[in-house]
């Protein structure tokens, strides 16, 4: 009965919808990418089940009351990728771009996948190792078994096939999936020092984005630096890519468009500052404690407080990931229309003249989501004709932007919902449990 109410979870529901809807969109020349998203997502979604039914996450010391988040967490980059992919494809087709940045971006996909899927291996091995007690009687059956060996071993096909498409030779091949490979081990070793060092901080799935995120941007700046210094070494052998041939050296570490520097700054100072909090460092260190524990929520901890960070990279990330090629001129600002503008507005209007609520038991009210969305359209309505080119605004599809604005608010919206009721249904089956 557990494993059923889980596997109902309206997060996980949601993370497969949008992912099934990215599959539905890959040409035919990313197939090897899309089933590769597909079997990554199996796998995430399997372990994310297991984990929540089992003794293995009391292992670690994850955020009290939050669940596992493994499937949100191992999907969320390389979905994000692969729509990247799939935007270069087109202006590939288009001759809008070389060859060399779709074959960069495919690099940065399966280094993310590769991320991503080392942590869900450590993460299964982690299951299969925990001891099997009265409360929590291990559930790994043979079916689980022969699944979890069977997304290994078409991972690793599905891998080395696309590998070997943009590959010269066979050495550059092995050389590639080296590459991959350290990204993957990298990516183990770092989640297991960070629920090391920032226990009751956050989920898996949360340190799995971060984990992932990092290895990520360390990696490409790796590549990029060798690349500078030793030239046409690295852009014939190990990734067939001529890093950095239309990059400068500060883009290395943060794209030098004001917004992106801006971002990057801000960033910076809240790092500093967080350091300061955590370490006491005189002689602001234990004014900005005081200060910034009045500002903390359910997701903040006593060691770490991160709701600054989530609101800042939520902002900045859409702006971060579509540097280059976008011939979607709102993209970048997805973050800050949806959070800056969609969720301020539906706060407000939801607290002054909110009276339908979603549920009984949350706070999210239909009048305030309706105030979100359309805030957030009016605001697309203005920013169109400043940032697209000429023309773009009479060709703009209105009913796909609507759609989207309507689904992302109304997903931000049940989530939160779905997550209040999955909560109080534990709850109530603990209860009947005792009783």
């Amino acid at each position: 009965m557990a494993l059923s109410s889980s596997m109902l979870n309206g997060e996980r529901g949601v993370v497969v919808l949008i992912v099934c809807r990215v599959l539905y969109s890959l040409p035919l020349s990313l197939l090897c990418p899309g089933l590769n998203l597909a079997i990554l997502s199996l796998f995430a979604l399997f372990l994310d089940i297991r984990l929540d039914d089992s003794a293995a996450l009391s292992r670690f010391k994850t955020r009290p009351g939050a669940s596992s988040g493994i499937l949100l967490g191992a999907v969320t980059l390389p979905t994000v990728m692969i729509s990247k992919l799939i935007q270069l494809t087109r202006a590939y087709s288009l001759q809008q771009i070389e060859l060399q940045e779709l074959e960069h971006m495919t690099m940065q996909y399966w280094a993310t996948s590769a991320s991503c899927f080392g942590v869900l291996i450590f993460l299964c091995l982690v299951v299969l190792s925990t001891p099997n007690t009265k409360r929590f009687p291990r559930s790994f059956s043979v079916w689980d078994a022969t699944l979890s060996i069977f997304c290994v071993a078409t991972y690793a096909v599905t891998c080395c096939v696309s590998l070997a498409a943009i590959s010269h030779t066979g050495s550059n091949t092995v050389l590639k999936l080296m590459w991959e490979l350290y990204h993957g081990l990298v990516a183990v070793m770092l989640i297991q020092r960070l629920l090391d060092k920032f226990p009751s901080c956050a989920s898996i799935g949360e340190l799995l984005l971060v984990t992932v995120g990092l290895v990520l941007y360390f990696g490409d700046m790796l590549a990029c630096t060798i690349a500078k210094v030793s030239g046409s070494l690295i852009s014939t052998e190990l990734v067939s890519i001529k890093y950095g041939i239309r990059r400068s050296e500060i883009s290395i570490i943060i794209q030098p468009k004001f917004l992106h520097l801006a971002f990057g700054a801000a960033l910076a100072v809240f790092l500093v500052l967080e350091i300061m909090r955590v370490w006491r460092i005189w002689p602001l260190g234990q004014f900005i404690h005081q200060f910034m524990t009045a500002f903390t929520d359910h997701r903040d901890s006593d060691l770490l407080i991160v709701s600054h960070f989530s609101l800042l990279l939520g902002c900045a990330l859409p702006i971060w990931m579509s540097s280059g090629f976008n011939d979607r001129p709102l993209a970048p600002f997805a973050g800050i229309l949806s959070l800056g503008i969609g969720d301020t507005m539906a706060s407000i209007v939801g607290y002054k003249y909110g009276v339908l609520r979603w549920s009984k038991t949350g706070k999210k009210t239909i009048e305030g989501t309706a105030a979100g969305i359309t805030s957030v359209l009016a605001a697309c309505s203005i920013l169109l004709p400043l940032l697209a080119s000429t023309g773009y605004i009479f060709t703009e599809h209105w009913f796909s932007l609507i759609l989207a604005v309507t689904v992302s608010s109304l997903t931000s919206t049940f989530l939160r919902v779905f997550t209040i009721i999955s909560k109080d249904s534990s709850s109530d089956e603990k209860l009947i449990g005792v009783q």
